[in-house]
C-alpha cells in the first residue's frame, strides 16, 4: 500500500512537472514571440529614427551649405567692397580732377569774358574819343572857314546890279559850292530874324524898342551864326526888340 501510494505520488509529481514544463515552454515561446515583435518594432523605430536623423542631417547639411554660401557671398561682397573701395577712391580722384579742370575752365571763361568786356569798353571809349577829336578838329576848321564865308557874302552883297558880270557870277558859283560842301559836313546857318531870342543860339549885342514887334524878338542879324551837327560853332550876333 505504501509503495502504491508512493508510485501514485510520484506519478502526480511527474504529471505536475510535465505540465509545469509545458507551461514553461509555452511561456518561453510566447516570450520569444514578444521579443521578436519587440525587435521588429525596435527596428522599425530605429529605421524611422534613422530616416528622421538622415533628413535632419540633410536639412542641417543644406542649412550649413546655405550658410556657407551666404558666408561665401558675404566674403565675396566684402572682397568686392574692398576692391570697389580703391575704385571709389580712384573715381573720387577722377571727380576731383574733373572738378579742378572745370574750375580752371570756368576761371578762364570768366577771365575771357572780363577781357572781352574791357575790350568792348575800351573800343567804345576809343570810338567816343576819336569822334570827339574829329568833331573838335572839324569845329576848328569850320571856325576858320566861317570868316571866309562872311567875306564872300559881304563882297557879293556889295556888288551893284550894273557891276555884276562874268567875274561876279564866278564868285557866286564858288560861294554856292563852298556852302554846299559845308552843308554836306552838316554845317548849317542858324535862323535868327523873326525868331524869339534864344541865348543858346543868339548873342544879343543891341536892343531896340518897337511896339509893333513882340517881346524878345530878333529884328536884325548882324553876323550869321552856324551849327555843326547839334552844337553851336558860332552864335548869331543879333539885335533884339523890347
Amino acid at each position: 500500500m505504501e509503495k502504491k501510494k508512493e508510485d501514485d505520488s510520484r506519478k502526480v509529481t511527474i504529471d505536475k512537472l510535465k505540465e509545469l514544463e509545458k507551461e514553461l515552454q509555452e511561456a518561453a515561446e510566447q516570450q520569444a514571440e514578444e521579443t521578436a515583435e519587440t525587435e521588429e518594432a525596435g527596428e522599425e523605430a530605429a529605421g524611422e529614427v534613422s530616416e528622421e536623423t538622415s533628413e535632419a542631417a540633410t536639412d542641417e547639411a543644406e542649412a550649413a551649405g546655405e550658410e556657407t554660401e551666404e558666408v561665401s557671398e558675404e566674403a565675396a561682397d566684402g572682397e568686392d567692397e574692398k576692391e570697389a573701395k580703391p575704385k571709389k577712391k580712384l573715381f573720387g580722384g577722377k571727380e576731383k580732377k574733373k572738378d579742378k579742370l572745370q574750375e580752371q575752365i570756368d576761371e578762364l571763361k570768366d577771365k575771357n569774358m572780363r577781357q572781352m568786356a574791357e575790350f568792348e569798353n575800351f573800343r567804345k571809349r576809343t570810338e567816343k574819343e576819336k569822334q570827339a577829336m574829329f568833331e573838335t578838329g572839324a569845329r576848328s576848321v569850320i571856325e576858320k572857314l566861317l570868316p571866309v564865308v562872311d567875306n564872300f557874302e559881304r563882297g557879293l552883297g556889295a556888288l551893284k546890279e550894273e557891276e555884276k558880270g562874268a567875274f561876279s557870277e564866278g564868285m557866286e558859283m564858288i560861294y554856292k559850292q563852298l556852302m554846299s560842301e559845308l552843308e554836306k559836313l552838316e554845317v548849317k546857318p542858324i535862323d535868327a530874324v523873326g525868331k524869339e531870342f534864344d541865348p543858346n543860339l543868339h548873342n544879343a549885342v543891341m536892343h531896340v524898342d518897337d511896339e509893333e514887334l513882340g517881346e524878345n524878338v530878333v529884328v536884325e542879324e548882324l553876323q550869321k551864326g552856324y551849327m555843326y551837327r547839334e552844337t553851336v560853332v558860332r552864335h548869331s550876333m543879333v539885335k533884339v526888340a523890347n
